[in-house]
């Protein structure tokens, strides 16, 4: 079976962890683009197709909640998976509330990270294949076929 890639997005301000996370993830075939603060992140979202974000929700500056928000405004369908490192599960449930797919604790296991990814990519997925068909139906209203 032929995996076809997640372009994934991760967005924390500790460029360590970035880049390690980053190579992680391309060395199991994922597209992967970085940013490490809010505003970058918007700018990346601009002009890469992304489906789903790894959101660090302590940064400063445009914090997580702050970017997560601005993300759902402007790229409704992209998934956003938030990380915390701080235990704030309190604000990582707020963050989900505010159209988050779901959130992962600082330091996370590896397998947890691929189940989430591909959980949030298939949400992703249908809801683009259920904007499609809408899409159709309205058309072929419009045209008297229906």
């Amino acid at each position: 079976m032929i995996k076809i890639p997640i372009k994934i997005l991760i967005v924390d301000d500790e460029k360590d962890f970035v880049e390690m996370f980053s190579l992680r993830l391309k060395k199991q075939g994922e597209k992967v683009s970085t940013a490490y603060n809010g505003k970058d992140a918007l700018k990346v979202l601009e002009t890469v197709p992304i489906d789903v974000v790894i959101l660090d929700i302590r940064m400063p500056g445009m914090d997580g909640i702050d970017t997560l928000k601005q993300i759902k405004t402007l790229h409704p369908i992209v998934e956003v998976i938030l990380l915390t490192g701080h235990g704030s599960t309190e604000t990582a449930v707020e963050g989900m509330k505010l159209g988050a797919f779901d959130y992962l604790m600082k330091p996370a296991d590896f397998k947890d990270i691929n189940v989430k990814l591909e959980n949030a990519r298939k949400r992703k997925d249908e809801q683009e294949e259920r904007i499609r068909q809408a899409e159709a139906r309205l058309l072929l209203r419009r045209s008297g076929d229906f």
